[in-house]
């Protein structure tokens, strides 16, 4: 008789390499549940232009924060980089991490091209560590959003990635990540993805295609990228835009959507993918929304989540204009203002109790 253990189960490999990573970690209460990290800022050789992204969207939305006075830099959480091992967790397989050496792969999947020209070791440091930082921070936040009732990822939301593919200027499955995580270290078995960026969330709707803890809320611009067919027999809740739809109509189906969703899900954690690649004029997107209608589309989501008792986390996403990060910063500030968040830390809430 052999004397030889079994090999673990995909499941007990998961489930430790999610209680052995350094992704969650304990915060004070000094910190405001929002994460940030310089190093999300993506810029070499001018080459981050060749795509309309902005990829210094991140920091500058923590500076008009600053300005604004309602954010102390010194109370910005940072993240850990995910490592190797934190992305084999259930979603990507060995062969989709191998296949990013090759820079051609990486410039397909951010759609700049003359990124497959450069040495791979380049790519990895100037593109790939940013994104992977990225994704650290969309797992913390489920954590923070635990124990603070909500929490914001100035970043993240890559949505187009799923498992083995990534598309659409996304590399990694951040919100597919950081929902196993939240199953095995929160406890959680119900979680809600909101989806409000112009495209369809195809990446995170094909990793949950079959996982029925997942209810995905998906509002989308149907006439623009990725048109994933498939991926949309996977949504719950699917909710079609044509492209040049304004505030009034929008934030109409939203208040519609999120009635919906109410009577259907109840959420132990609402994932909030918050693309404002919706704005008037912005190019991919190709919707008509305002500034102020997509502060009140943010403010319309922390309500439902508010009122659901559920903590919401929120991930930036999408948006290809330099006004982006100056909406985003303002939509943060008015959730400060409605009470929805609180950007002074636990130690007021404490004072309130």
């Amino acid at each position: 008789m052999s004397t030889s253990s079994s090999p673990a189960s995909p499941e007990i490999l998961r489930r430790n390499r999610i209680l052995s990573s350094k992704l969650y970690f304990d915060v004070p209460p000094s910190k405001v549940p929002l994460i940030y990290s310089s190093t999300y800022n993506i810029s070499f050789l001018g080459m981050e232009k060749l795509h309309p992204f902005d990829s210094s969207k991140w920091g500058r939305i923590c500076q008009f924060l600053a300005s604004a006075g309602i954010l102390e830099k010194s109370c910005i959480i940072e993240p850990e980089e995910a490592s190797n091992e934190d992305l084999l967790v259930v979603v990507h397989p060995e062969e989709y991490l191998i296949s990013l050496k090759s820079s051609l792969t990486v410039a397909k999947i951010v759609q700049v091209p003359p990124v497959a020209m450069l040495p791979n070791c380049i790519v990895q440091r100037k593109i790939l560590d940013p994104f992977r930082k990225q994704v650290g921070g969309s797992i913390l936040a489920a954590k923070l959003a635990k124990e603070r009732g909500w929490a914001i990822n100035v970043g993240g939301g890559f949505h187009h990635c799923s498992a083995d593919k990534g598309g659409g200027f996304c590399v990694y499955a951040d919100i597919s990540l950081c929902i196993h995580f939240a199953f095995v270290q929160l406890n959680i078995s119900r979680v809600m993805i909101i989806d409000l960026d112009a495209h369809q969330g195809n990446g995170h709707e094909i990793d949950f295609a079959e996982d029925r803890r997942v209810y995905i809320l998906d509002m989308y611009n149907c006439e623009v990228y990725p048109l994933d067919f498939n991926a949309r027999r996977y949504i719950d809740q699917k909710v079609e835009i044509a492209s040049g739809t304004t505030t009034d109509v929008y934030l109409k189906k939203l208040d519609d959507a999120l009635e919906v969703a109410r009577q259907k899900f109840n959420p132990e954690l609402v994932v909030y993918n918050a693309g404002t690649d919706i704005l008037d004029e912005d190019p991919l997107g190709c919707v008509r929304i305002s500034p102020d209608g997509i502060i009140k589309r943010d403010e319309k989501v922390f309500a439902f989540a508010r009122d659901k008792g559920s903590p919401i986390l929120m991930l930036t996403s999408g948006g290809y204009m330099k006004s982006s990060a100056r909406v985003i910063a303002d939509s943060i500030i008015n959730l400060s203002k409605k009470q929805l968040i609180d950007m002074q830390g636990t130690q007021n809430m404490e004072k309130k109790v």
